[in-house]
């Protein structure tokens, strides 16, 4: 009699639960895997820079003399505080970036609502801005902007967040339904506003996102010394028109 042939051997059972955490558990591996392989690219570009310990210190250091200038400056501006001023209107440019700057000259920045550089804010003038522009005067300029700059301005760069959006200010009817309750239910309307620093200057420079400029192509050289001494930052006066225009 033939030898019987021998029955296949009976796979073992396994719960659904576990094939599905297997599953779950390979697709975390890849994932995981790629993800660590994209780290390692992006540590491995030429945009990644290894900082040595001499360069922390010389950071630690200027960001230090920062303050210490900040400090003075502010110190000099009580004394010789201005009473005055050539126009209600001021409005303000972020040219400096941030590698040596203090963070407490960063959140004066960010209290102007100047976190990027070339970023321009429509302010009014007081004793109480004219002391912050001090102490970070080396990071801005600023100066008295004509109607033409505001118009110019408005027009070709203004932008409005609604809501979450932010949205280019093209639109009557969207500032219409945001400012109409103080009667400003057109962009002129807004234009006139700012310009003679109106009730409502504060509302509408708080519907307007800060101004994103263009990088002037050599009106600006980089220097921190002041205007008045052949460098670019502080006060231009009426100067600042000139430069806006090559900004816009």
């Amino acid at each position: 009699m033939a030898a019987e042939e021998a029955a296949p051997m009976a796979l073992n059972y396994i719960p659904e639960v576990v094939l599905k955490k297997r599953k779950n558990n390979e697709e975390w591996a890849i994932r995981r895997k790629l993800q660590l392989q994209e780290r390692v690219k992006r540590l491995k570009s030429e945009k990644f820079a290894i900082k040595k310990p001499e360069q922390f210190i010389r950071e630690f250091r200027d960001k230090e003399l920062d303050h210490i200038q900040m400090k003075c400056r502010g110190r000099r501006q009580k004394k010789h505080a201005p009473t005055t001023f050539d126009s209600k209107l001021l409005f303000i440019v972020r040219i400096g970036g941030k590698n040596d700057m203090h963070p407490q000259t960063r959140k004066l920045l960010h209290s102007l609502r100047l976190r990027k550089i070339f970023s321009g804010v429509f302010v009014k003038a007081n004793e109480r801005l004219m002391e912050i522009l001090r102490k970070v005067e080396p990071y801005v300029t600023y100066g008295y902007p004509n109607l033409k700059s505001v118009r110019d301005l408005i027009f070709k760069k203004g932008v409005v967040k609604v809501g979450k959006q932010r949205i280019p200010l093209t639109d009557n009817n969207i500032v219409e339904q945001e400012l109409g309750q103080h009667n400003i239910i057109c962009i002129e309307d807004i234009v006139a506003e700012i310009a003679n620093v109106g009730t409502h200057f504060k509302v509408v420079t708080n519907f307007l996102r800060p101004f994103m400029l263009n990088n002037p192509d050599k009106a600006l050289s980089g220097r921190k010394k002041r205007f008045d001494d052949g460098g670019d930052s502080g006060n231009r006066g009426d100067l600042i028109n000139e430069l806006l225009g090559k900004m816009n």
